[in-house]
């Protein structure tokens, strides 16, 4: 499995806006072949935000990136001043897991 972190520094004049547009997301993504989740952490301090996404392996990530779905969700223009800088992209592969959370 691989985990695929966007850290990304958000104005907080613009959180709130941020905030909804993932609540508003066309789901594309959740139906991609190899995608396991997606994870949106808000920060308890400072300002970065950490969007998270599973994959089975980084071949389907690479073809999430690489599908005009990818360029479909991300294509909403974005307000000026939003970000307070560039976001930084990790890509991990997990070697261990004991996730024991449920959804509510």
């Amino acid at each position: 499995m691989i985990v695929v972190q966007n850290h990304i520094p958000v104005n907080d004049k613009f959180r709130d806006e941020f905030e909804k547009r993932f609540s508003q997301r066309n789901g594309d993504v959740d139906r991609f072949p190899g995608f396991i989740s997606n994870k949106v952490l808000k920060p308890v301090e400072g300002n970065e935000y950490i969007v998270m996404t599973f994959w089975r392996s980084m071949e389907d990530f690479r073809a999430w990136v690489n599908s005009e779905d990818f360029k479909k969700a991300h294509s909403r223009d974005i307000p000026e001043g939003m970000f307070d800088g560039k976001s930084l992209l990790t890509i991990h592969q997990v070697i261990m897991d004991t996730d024991k959370i449920t959804e509510k």
